[in-house]
């Protein structure tokens, strides 16, 4: 029997998947480590903690089997992030997050000075706060000894791959969001590297992500009880596994994920740029291309509004009082920038907002005003690939806000698309478990193993009424952002 391993490093957890070569999860094991907060806007973390969450990770997932028949590992895992190591492999400093807002002045240089049409020729791209090449100007504007000391520059995930085999690697999906990356072309940008000031010997060697990058080493071997020969493939970045995981390795198909980050993933056979770019246009862990939307606050505002302010965890009681005569009749909005926002707004001050309170406003109301304005920001981005052309009329969801009946009535019905529920909910670690096979010549390629074993569960189609009612609190929830933009800078 051969087992496969996947694991998706987020951005609260490491989730760890042991998978049968028949694509059956055996096993899951999960590890929960902290974000640190050292000033307003900002997040990190530690990678050894990513690292010694995953060796105890993986040896509670191996208890009752023989580790010898773990064939291969993929690894998923939270995009952007800056890992700098010196000389001696050690790090460098903290981790600065996927959701970090404190590269302003650097993501304002890169898009006004060096020029959003120049960087989208280079990388079909513009910056974003969260991408990894102002967090590298940031570290060299703000922390010069440190940016002096940097000899290999790695994303999150990469990081657990490098321990696992010595090797310093990524894969294109991942290394799309660095803003360092030739993405049409599947090659690093010289020029970029000038802009911020680095050079190619710094950077990993580019893989596919179903590509081996190498063996276990033999101490990590004998310390899981692995054999040293088990491969480890390049793996992808989260929403790229997630797209692998959901079967969404076809032109058009569509992905939405409800994390503590929310996106929207479309696969595309061809290279293609959103003309604004207010898409993220990028490579798929499947060998080709994807357009991807992002917005930095999903799962992570009903978590804020839930555990912060009302003191439960108890989410399901919190939607428990809610029904379809409620959907579309709300008074109340919430705009969910609680950590800024990336698409399509690109603005780091926005704050999360509610609009329309007043002396009977509940509990309720509040709360399904959190997951409704989620849902509106995903449609905004929906409609901005639909302006191009792209016809979405059925989406797969995934991720731990899907696991909400209510939420996914309201997306499905605010957004006006089927959605689509899977039989495997676990995206980004199962499609991790799934390149590994690829890599170890299970499957020919990702497409052809989706296909064996991403089933369908249920479809969930739009209400008419209920879809009429939100496209009139849509409208309305157009209006807010605009009218609230100038505040920001004088709040904060």
């Amino acid at each position: 029997m051969k087992y496969f391993i996947g694991a998706d490093l987020g951005t609260s957890a490491l989730k760890l998947l042991l998978v049968k070569s028949s694509g059956e999860i055996i096993k899951t094991a999960v590890r929960f480590y902290s974000v640190y907060y050292p000033n307003a806007g900002w997040s990190e973390q530690n990678p050894e903690d990513w690292w010694n969450a995953f060796l105890s990770g993986v040896k509670e997932l191996v208890q009752d089997i023989n580790p010898a028949e773990i064939a291969g590992i993929g690894v998923a895992g939270q995009m952007h992030g800056l890992i700098v190591l010196d000389k001696d492999d050690a790090v460098i400093r903290p981790a600065i997050l996927w959701n970090d807002g404190r590269t302003n002045k650097e993501t304002a240089y890169l898009n006004e000075v060096v020029g959003k049409e120049k960087l989208s020729k280079l990388t079909a791209n513009i910056a974003f706060a969260g991408f990894t090449a102002p967090k590298i100007l940031w570290l060299k504007n703000n922390e010069p000894e440190n940016f002096s000391k940097i000899c290999k520059i790695m994303l999150p995930k990469d990081y657990i791959n490098y321990k696992l085999t010595g090797v310093h690697c990524t894969d294109y999906s991942d290394a799309s969001g660095m803003l360092l990356l030739d993405v049409k072309n599947k090659d690093w940008s010289q020029e970029m590297f000038n802009i911020c000031d680095i050079s190619e010997n710094q950077m990993p060697k580019l893989f596919e992500s179903f590509e081996t990058v190498g063996t276990v080493l033999p101490h990590i071997a004998s310390e899981l009880k692995l054999n040293a020969n088990t491969v480890v493939v390049a793996g992808a970045g989260d929403n790229a596994a997630a797209a692998i995981g959901t079967g969404t390795v076809t032109d058009g198909k569509c992905n939405i994920s409800l994390g503590t980050s929310g996106t929207v993933f479309i696969s595309s056979n061809e290279f293609t740029v959103d003309g604004n770019n207010a898409l993220h246009s990028f490579c798929h862990a499947s060998g080709e291309y994807h357009l991807m939307a992002c917005i930095l606050s999903a799962a992570s505002c009903n978590k804020w509004f839930c555990e912060g302010i009302l003191k439960t965890e108890d989410y399901a009681v919190e939607q428990n009082g809610i029904t379809d005569n409620d959907l579309g009749k709300n008074d109340v909005f919430f705009l969910p920038y609680l950590m800024g926002e990336r698409s399509p707004i690109n603005d780091t001050d926005a704050r999360g907002v509610f609009v329309g309170l007043c002396m009977n406003t509940t509990r309720a109301d509040m709360v399904q005003a959190v997951l409704e304005g989620v849902a509106f920001a995903i449609r905004d981005n929906m409609e901005i690939a639909r302006a191009q052309g792209i016809n979405i009329t059925s989406s797969s969801l995934c991720g731990g806000g899907a696991k909400s009946e209510l939420w996914q009535k309201i997306l499905c019905n605010i957004l006006n698309v089927e959605v689509l529920l899977l039989q495997t909910e676990q995206g980004p670690g199962y499609g991790a478990a799934m390149l590994a096979m690829v890599g170890c010549g299970e499957f020919a390629n990702p497409k052809e193993c989706a296909d064996k074993f991403v089933k369908l569960k249920k479809t969930i189609t739009p209400n008419t009424d209920i879809s009429l009612r939100y496209e009139e609190r849509y409208k309305k929830f157009k209006e807010i952002y605009p009218t609230v933009k100038t505040l920001y800078k004088k709040l904060i």
